[in-house]
């Protein structure tokens, strides 16, 4: 893959590969961004490893999953969450974080239920996609699912 190409590449997937990390990263927007330019960083040096341009988008989040799991390693949780809920401010503030409860109740799904929930229902990615994405078996993922969606469900009940 040239050059070129792989910024054609970085183009039509910046939105998808954003919308992920960001439900991965339950919000924190800020993260996400660091974590797609880190992931973009590392799939340009790897593009050797590439074997068509065709598998670049799946090839690209297995590298932003992966960044992900690397960068939760190493993050220090700086506030409990349920501190933030005593945060206030004016209606105006409020709107733009409109997915808030969301984020909150992704937040609280183990890393692996908030991958798979985040590729099925965010990015279209179909189960066996996914189990070879983050290198687990197919019946994982479907109990990730299943276990993610009954824990949204109660989650966004409260």
């Amino acid at each position: 893959m040239t050059r070129r190409e792989f910024e054609k590449q970085v183009v039509a997937t910046q939105g998808d590969l954003r919308r992920f990390l960001v439900a991965l990263c339950c919000g924190d927007a800020a993260l996400a961004d660091d974590l797609a330019q880190d992931s973009y960083v590392k799939a340009y040096l790897s593009l050797n490893t590439l074997q068509s341009d065709t598998s670049f988008k799946p090839f690209l989040y297995k590298i932003a999953y992966n960044t992900f799991i690397s960068s939760r390693r190493t993050l220090r949780l700086q506030q409990p969450i349920d501190e933030t809920f005593s945060i206030s401010s004016d209606e105006k503030a409020d709107s733009g974080f409109q997915y808030q409860a969301l984020y909150q109740a992704l937040r609280r799904l183990s890393a692996t239920e908030r991958t798979s929930v985040a590729m099925f229902y965010l990015d279209g990615y179909a189960v066996k996609e996914i189990a070879g994405l983050t290198n687990t078996g197919e019946d994982a993922v479907r109990q990730q699912l299943s276990r993610g969606r009954k824990h949204l469900k109660d989650l966004m009940k409260k």
